[in-house]
């Protein structure tokens, strides 16, 4: 019986049993001393499942001692290259050395330190204890890298009618859809409609009491949307052609006011320095984008980030992520109060207008582009349309008109006020394109509000671009 044999006998036959095992899986046994592991199950597991790939296949196998054969070939001729270059003189040898010495030495002695142009007189520090004293100067060289891009030819824009019937300044413009007719808001407190053909007034809409400073006409729906310095930001249904919605909300005016181009959502901006974005059907507030020290004086939405800009009179640009009601740029180029802004309706890039200053921006992350240098007034307005046209309008009744491209002035201009208003009453307000681009609405202080065309008749022989290449632009 095995329960009454001795434990040596029981030893013993585990040590018969262990050694005959051992004679069959000799060739795979490895030694575990330190882990304690059973060496016979391990190596038998391996053997199992490797044994297949343990050896390199035969044709990899060839390929990789070719590659190692050629790669020993290469070092040794390179070697051999390297011996045979030597000179055979020990002093020519003695003479390479050193001045390859002397070369890495002054390299590393060489500094960021402007020097002066060589002839035109020594190193500042060229007497003095510093390593750069036994070192020639390099040239300080304009290097000619910008290479400047020549504008596109555009007509230049003339006005060609003028509409009366404000009673006071026109602060804000909206082209509807269709591009039938056109909405203005002004310090009368009405909004007006005029047809965009004819310059007929077709309606007058009364309910604000107060300035009217945003319009925008909804693309998918029958919507008016307006705001004013009465704090109140108000949709009109252009079926009844009455309010039927309020978005309560704002502490002070309301300066500006934007429709997103697919969400149902409206972002409005004020005198109390946040962005608020409504719901447009339920009229929910549902963020408050604060971050501005000062009013936002205009703001503008795309479908894609960043969905909201805005600008403001504290001189930043603040870019929105909307979904996650934070900043996602703060841009402090401008020095002054940023009043306009305008983005491009088929670039990824946007332009921002503050007193004598107009930059360029791309989105998304808002890196600068460049300057619109020569409007020397504030800008109270920037438009832009698809066939690179940028119009801007100045406090003094100046009037450019740029290429968007390379920021070239190709046309300056002053608006003439009215008969009966002043010469200080000839300040542009607001300024759209309508829907083709080939028609610009301005709203100026003289209460009136003009349509610009470009000049069927002008060619370029008879308007020849005035332009002149320069070394670089600059930057800020």
């Amino acid at each position: 019986m095995a329960d009454t044999l001795p434990s040596t006998a029981a030893d013993n036959a585990v040590r018969a049993s262990a050694k005959r095992t051992r004679e069959i899986f000799a060739a795979d046994t490895l030694q575990y001393p330190s882990t304690g592991l059973d060496s016979t199950r391990v190596s038998t597991r391996i053997h199992q499942e490797y044994h297949h790939v343990q050896e390199l296949p035969a044709a990899l196998a060839a390929k990789m001692a070719t590659a190692a054969t050629t790669a020993a070939e290469k070092r040794r001729k390179i070697k051999n290259a390297n011996a045979e270059e030597q000179s055979s003189d020990p002093t020519m040898r003695k003479m390479i050395a050193a001045s390859s010495e002397k070369a890495e030495k002054a390299k590393e002695a060489q500094t960021m330190a402007l020097t002066v142009r060589s002839g035109k007189g020594a190193a500042p520090n060229a007497h003095g204890p510093t390593p750069m004293r036994d070192t020639p100067s390099t040239a300080l060289v304009r290097k000619d890298t910008v290479r400047a891009v020549k504008p596109d030819w555009h007509a230049p824009w003339k006005p060609f009618r003028v509409i009366s019937g404000h009673m006071g300044w026109v602060r804000s413009l909206a082209v509807e859809p269709d591009n039938q007719w056109f909405a203005s808001g002004a310090a009368d407190r009405t909004i007006k409609i005029w047809d965009l053909a004819t310059g007929t007034l077709k309606l007058t809409l009364t309910g604000h009491i107060s300035a009217v400073r945003g319009l925008a006409v909804s693309p998918r729906h029958p919507y008016l949307f307006s705001c004013g310095e009465d704090k109140m930001v108000k949709c009109w249904d252009l079926e009844t052609n009455k309010v039927i919605r309020h978005y309560h909300g704002h502490l002070s005016g309301v300066y500006s006011l934007s429709l997103h181009p697919t969400l149902d959502v409206l972002v409005t901006g004020g005198r109390d320095g946040v962005a608020r974005v409504w719901d447009m059907r339920t009229r929910t507030n549902i963020h408050v984008m604060g971050g501005h020290k000062g009013t936002i004086s205009d703001l503008q939405c795309q479908e894609v980030d960043p969905q909201v800009i805005t600008g403001s009179m504290d001189s930043t640009i603040r870019l929105w992520d909307l979904a996650a009601n934070k900043t996602m740029a703060v841009l402090t180029h401008h020095k002054k109060a940023v009043r306009a802004l305008t983005i491009h309706p088929s670039e990824f890039t946007f332009a921002s207008g503050s007193a004598q200053s107009i930059k360029q921006f791309k989105c998304p992350e808002g890196a600068f582009m460049q300057n619109f240098n020569g409007h020397n007034s504030i800008i109270n307005t920037l438009s832009v349309n698809e066939d690179n046209v940028m119009f801007s309008g100045g406090d003094d009744g100046t009037v450019s008109f740029w290429d968007w491209k390379t920021g070239h002035r190709f046309q300056q201009t002053d608006s003439i006020a009215q008969p009966g208003s002043l010469d200080a009453e000839a300040g542009i307000m607001c300024s759209t394109f309508d829907k083709t681009g080939l028609r610009l609405i301005t709203g100026e202080s003289d209460k009136s509000i003009k349509l610009w065309k470009q000049d069927d008749s002008a060619t370029e022989d008879s308007h020849p671009l005035d332009w002149k290449p320069t070394l670089g632009r600059q930057k800020f």
